[in-house]
């Protein structure tokens, strides 16, 4: 792969303090990998930005693709009257080829012109949509993980499998997985839609073929004392998975929300990553999960936007709303635990998440060269020319997310 430069408005994190940046400066990319950020070019080939925000690729580590067409709606329900009434009747058109065609398309194409480069995704129970959900994403050029998703219990008989037929079926499409940017990752719904023989299984699977796992945990109080109820062996939701063997260093933990102290210590302990989706945990009525504490704990936090629970593909919203939502927890929870500002929220979106893809998500060198191109000017403000590039960044999410990247690379590869 040839080398090239960006030349640009560069801004990073590497921790979550502060930003690094450098105005007018190199993006050095070989081989598919950052080689420096510098005042000077290493290549002869550069693709100059006219002075536009040039940030690290974004992380969206949970969403659910069938749930799009309807995004934007029914926000005034919580969880579980709403998958009953909304998501679980969506999710069924999809043993339609013709209509998983039609819906994953428009998707697709809208993540293509976001700053999303880094995905984990639901599919839905069925196998074929689910393959051509990851042919779909690979091929508008992102990178990360699909799913197909196991329910054997508490599901509607349109949207339910038999437990023997989940197994099967999740292997087959492992084995039908094309040979592509987005990899299989194990999908059990939650604990309350998968009996405990399927979850055992699922975990020996994951564990057989070295495959990461992505789930639903603590997301609204209702549906913890509902898994109470059905696993009552277990000493917490996150034991239960545990004890499955699905609660491990390459898992997903969606939502995380009303985890208790013996789950925050687990979660610590097994290295799991929460994929904390506050925009939906606001339309669901879920609550305010404890981030500044998981931080504090040293457990991994990336951003999701738990479409359709969350009602936009942008993780800059995310960032907004992950600010605002852990400055009311602050205000009326917990004094204790400081609010997020805003090169926290960005590195959650950016380095935090994109850990989980590996050396994803920032320019330090030999990482994989994801980069978004931001045209910032489309912020109409008299101070622009007197911003620093840190507070041109923040303008721009805040006022105008996702509305003009002009250009995407992943791995160096453009895609945009």
């Amino acid at each position: 792969m040839a080398s090239f430069s960006i030349h640009g408005d560069i801004i990073w994190t590497e921790s979550p303090d502060s930003f690094r940046y450098i105005e007018g400066g190199y993006l050095n990319i070989e081989d598919g990998l950052v080689e420096s950020v510098s005042s000077e070019s290493t290549s002869c080939d550069i693709l100059e930005t006219d002075g536009s925000l040039v940030i690290p690729g974004l992380s969206d580590l949970h969403l659910h693709a069938p749930q799009y067409p309807y995004a934007g709606l029914y926000m005034d329900e919580e969880l579980l009257e709403w998958l009953e009434h909304h998501t679980f009747p969506e999710e069924a058109k999809y043993r339609s080829l013709e209509y998983a065609e039609k819906a994953y398309s428009i998707l697709v194409d809208d993540l293509k012109h976001s700053a999303t480069t880094r995905v984990s995704v639901f599919g839905t129970i069925f196998t074929d949509s689910t393959l051509l959900l990851m042919r779909k994403l690979s091929d508008s050029g992102l990178s990360g993980y699909v799913g197909k998703v196991n329910m054997d219990r508490n599901s509607p008989d349109y949207l339910s499998e038999e437990t023997v037929a989940s197994i099967s079926e999740t292997l087959r499409f492992l084995e039908s997985a094309p040979e592509c940017s987005i990899k299989p990752i194990i999908t059990p719904r939650f604990v309350p839609s998968c009996s405990d023989e399927l979850l055992r299984a699922l975990g020996g699977i994951a564990e057989e073929r070295g495959l990461p796992i992505q789930t639903h945990l603590d997301e609204n109080p209702s549906e913890i004392e509902w898994v109470k109820e059905l696993c009552p062996w277990a000493g917490s939701y996150a034991d239960a998975y545990d004890q499955f063997g699905l609660l491990n260093s390459r898992s997903i933990m969606a939502h995380t929300v009303w985890p208790d102290d013996g789950e925050i210590e687990l979660l610590r302990k097994r290295g799991a990553f929460v994929a904390h989706a506050p925009s939906s945990n606001t339309n669901l009525s879920s609550g305010i999960a404890p981030i500044r504490r998981f931080i504090d704990e040293g457990i991994h936090v990336g951003l999701a936007t738990d479409v359709a629970g969350g009602s936009s593909l942008s993780l800059f919203r995310m960032m907004q709303d992950a600010i605002g939502a852990s400055k009311l927890r602050w205000r009326y929870v917990d004094s204790a635990l400081r609010p997020l500002r805003f090169p926290e929220a960005f590195y959650l979106a950016s380095k935090g998440g994109g850990a989980f893809f590996g050396s994803v998500g920032s320019f330090e060198k030999g990482w994989d060269a994801d980069a978004v191109v931001i045209d910032d000017s489309i912020c109409r403000t008299a101070l622009r020319d007197e911003l620093s590039v840190p507070e041109r960044l923040e303008l721009y999410a805040y006022r105008h997310p996702d509305e003009s990247v002009k250009a995407k690379f992943v791995q160096g590869r453009r895609v945009l």
